[in-house]
């Protein structure tokens, strides 16, 4: 390939690479020129479910980042509201979710920079957040997902569920701890003060109370909202029962900030030197979020689309979680995600289009203007056993099993995952997990399948399993098979130079039809190969050569430091560049007699051991492969 052919190349890639790029549009738009009323009722029924899911999760979400309910609920607002403008997906919603909650509240308790209220540091990172998913949306990088193995996100999600079921285990049992409290210590604090009886008989009462309710409600009533339903009548029973004791014995919602009826505000962008010292500290945790997000949109959006027949577009979802996480820091509420749970109770609904969010968003702020004092009096045990149902059901033993039975490197990443999670910070623990799934996968492709071939009595390759019976103790050929990027390349260099060690072999054939993804690192190898074997009076031969191989070698120098005379591309006869290097061989080592038994075509006869005439260089024809 000449200069002006590799230039066109590459301006053709990345003009092809640039039409994916920067595309940013409203899908919702396009769904109005078919809009009909039978798509707005089912909209409208969709997003008043949603708004029954979405209010107490919400109010939830604020016991575990120890804020106030409404910056939570405003997320849900206006997140859930922008980001359904930018959503391919008619299904998917976005809104404060339990990992997205649960890191979040871990660095803010971790916090050591220059001096920020916890809910300026939130919506702080709401803007960091927005910003890369954004940019990575428009970038392109959607499609990245695809390379992080599903055992990261197993292992992450199940230790998010036990982390939440932990986080919560105090509320549960009616007692404080410090912010920031670490996995094992709230296990040990828990177990330790219920051994002890220590607890609060109201709290753990009132929690369990509210499980029964929930179970009962999905068992008897399995469409109607649960977690609505369970919380409203322990809130309903906590005000009757204030109405009679001022000083309740168990907390209560409004103890840990009161949920106030106020309108979502534009707040704007806070830039101070505290808001840009505070930068690098949480630039960590931001990418480690927009990872998260990138693979919660990617799963949840597929796994409905699947069911629904509708076509996705990764990127725009993770756009469109960018504009809704920046739209929350604008708003001063707290960052969000794709809700799994949401988004499968829209689905179910029967949402019709990326409307239903919206309306749900226009509902949960009438709730939020309208009655407010009611979910004042909800006991925070009843929303910790909520939550603690929430995180059990993040916990999927069927995804757990597959991951665990399917083989030894997924086990790993399931279990390193899961015990970075629990032993580490969140954000770490996810790069932690993704690491060591790409250093597995990388050991796996880097190691390419090295065998020596010989032509059985049919014809045909097939691998020499005693050297001894080689046909000529001269030729080798070494079937080359795998993935020959630089992982592979000094292993693939180590086995080749085994082999080499033997002092009878004089001419080596490397049957590279089946290498693929040759790069720098495995050119630099063959040549040291090479060099080796020509110190030492020997030869080195490539067959087979596709044309990814052949542009490689080309292009690297490699075809002329070998020798166009010992390269062999690869044709539609499999067999037949390895006769011509061969031929080659024979030549090389300038004997009469092949010493090979070769078959080949149908109009000549079997020969064995053919002769050349004297002072002629062997011909093609002299073999029959």
């Amino acid at each position: 390939m000449s200069v002006a052919e590799t230039v066109r190349e590459t301006l053709a890639d990345a003009q092809a690479l640039r039409a994916k790029m920067f595309r940013l549009r409203f899908p919702f738009v396009a769904e109005l020129g078919r809009y009909s009323a039978a798509k707005f009722r089912a909209d409208l029924i969709a997003g008043a479910t949603l708004t029954l899911v979405s209010i107490p999760q919400a109010i939830g979400f604020s016991l575990i980042l120890n804020l106030p309910p409404v910056p939570v609920i405003v997320s849900v607002i206006v997140g859930g509201f922008f980001g359904a403008l930018f959503f391919s997906s008619h299904h998917h919603v976005f809104g404060p979710t339990s990992s997205i909650s649960l890191i979040t509240a871990a660095t803010i308790a971790s916090y050591t920079g220059p001096s920020l209220p916890p809910l300026q540091l939130a919506i702080l990172l709401a803007l960091m957040i927005g910003t890369i998913q954004l940019v990575a949306g428009l970038l392109n990088f959607g499609e990245v997902t695809k390379f992080i193995s599903r055992s990261v996100v197993v292992g992450y999600s199940t230790g998010i569920g036990v982390l939440l079921v932990a986080s919560q285990l105090h509320n549960l049992l009616g007692f404080r701890v410090e912010l920031g409290q670490s996995f094992l210590l709230n296990l040990w604090q828990a177990a330790t003060l219920l051994l002890e009886q220590k607890i609060s008989l109201w709290a753990l009462g009132i929690g369990l109370g509210t499980l029964v309710i929930f179970e009962g409600v999905r068992r008897l009533r399995p469409n109607w909202p649960e977690a609505l339903i369970g919380l409203a009548v322990m809130g309903g029973a906590a005000k009757v029962a204030a109405l009679f004791h001022p000083r309740l014995p168990f907390a209560l919602v409004q103890d840990e900030g009161a949920l106030s009826a106020v309108l979502p505000s534009f707040a704007g962008l806070h830039w101070g030197p505290a808001e840009l010292q505070a930068l690098p500290w949480l630039t960590s945790t931001a990418v480690a979020i927009s990872i998260l997000g990138m693979l919660e949109a990617v799963s949840i959006t597929k796994s409905l689309a699947a069911r629904s027949g509708q076509k996705i577009e990764p990127n725009q979802e993770l756009a469109g979680m960018g504009v809704a996480n920046i739209a929350c820091g604008l708003f001063g509420a707290v960052p969000g995600s794709s809700s799994f749970a949401r988004s499968a109770v829209n689905f179910q609904s029967g949402a019709a289009t990326q409307l239903s969010s919206m309306l749900s968003s226009v509902v949960v702020l009438g709730v939020l203007l309208f009655v407010t004092p009611v979910f004042d009096y909800i006991p925070v045990a009843a929303l910790a056993a909520h939550l603690i149902r929430v995180g059990g059901r993040m916990i999927n033993w069927h995804q757990i099993r597959v991951a665990c039975r399917s083989t030894r490197s997924d086990a790993a990443v399931f279990a390193v995952t899961l015990g970075a999670c629990l032993l580490l910070k969140l954000d770490t623990a996810i790069y932690v997990g993704i690491g060591v799934a790409l250093a597995l996968a990388l050991q796996k492709t880097s190691t390419p399948l090295l065998v020596e071939y010989t032509f059985n009595e049919s014809g045909n390759l097939a691998e020499l399993t005693d050297p001894a019976r080689r046909a000529h103790p001269s030729i080798s050929i070494i079937h080359v098979e795998g993935e020959l990027f630089f992982g592979a390349a000094d292993l693939f260099q180590e086995q080749v130079r085994y082999v080499a060690e033997d002092d009878n072999i004089r001419v080596f054939v490397l049957r590279m039809k089946n290498a693929r993804h040759l790069d720098a690192s495995a050119v630099m190898a063959l040549e040291n190969l090479h060099d080796y074997l020509q110190k030492t009076g020997r030869h080195l031969l490539i067959s087979g050569v596709n044309a990814e191989v052949e542009r490689v070698v080309r292009n690297s120098g490699l075809l002329k430091l070998i020798g166009s005379e010992n390269v062999f591309p690869a044709e539609s006869n499999p067999t037949i560049s390895t006769k011509r290097a061969l031929v080659r061989a024979t030549l090389l080592l300038q004997t009469r007699r092949a010493g090979v038994r070769l078959f080949y075509g149908r109009q000549h006869e079997k020969v064995r051991d053919a002769a050349t005439p004297a002072g002629a260089p062997p011909r093609p024809e002299d073999y029959e492969i």
